[in-house]
């Protein structure tokens, strides 16, 4: 039963329901790394169609892949959780053939409101940070059986 889970294992099976429909993440290449209460790890190599007119990634595709670990990271307590907005502050350039690491993070959950923080990596440094406030729906990710 889902109510039985413990936290890692809820975390775990609300990843599994997600991917399973999200092609868009599938689209763009990405993989989970690590998904837990409150957190989520994704990564993606930037291919030759996510390189913009200056011969860098877009920055679209940078903030899809730390939305993406957001939503991965605000959905594993087990309720539907959507973004109410977001903010992405781009500090390096990213190129073809990078692989990027979006580490995301609860910073703050209360009541139906949080706040995500997501960094994303190429390498070792910091490409970008994101801040994402989420809502939850009420409803559960997955069914109790």
């Amino acid at each position: 039963m889902v109510s039985e889970m413990d936290p890692q294992r809820l975390a775990e099976a609300c990843a599994e329901r997600m991917w399973s429909t999200d092609a868009a993440s599938i689209a763009l290449g990405m993989r989970i790394e690590q998904v837990g209460p409150g957190t989520a790890t994704l990564t993606m190599t930037v291919r030759d169609d996510m390189v913009n007119g200056h011969g860098s990634c877009h920055g679209g595709i940078i903030s899809s892949l730390a939305d993406s670990a957001f939503a991965f990271a605000c959905n594993s307590r087990g309720t539907v959780t959507v973004a109410a907005g977001f903010e992405v502050d781009f500090i390096a350039p990213v190129m073809l053939g990078d692989r990027l690491v979006a580490e995301a993070h609860e910073t703050v959950l209360r009541g139906r409101s949080g706040i995500y923080d997501v960094v994303v990596r190429n390498h070792e440094a910091v490409v970008a940070v994101f801040r994402g406030r989420s809502r939850s729906l009420g409803r559960p990710v997955l069914e109790d059986s």
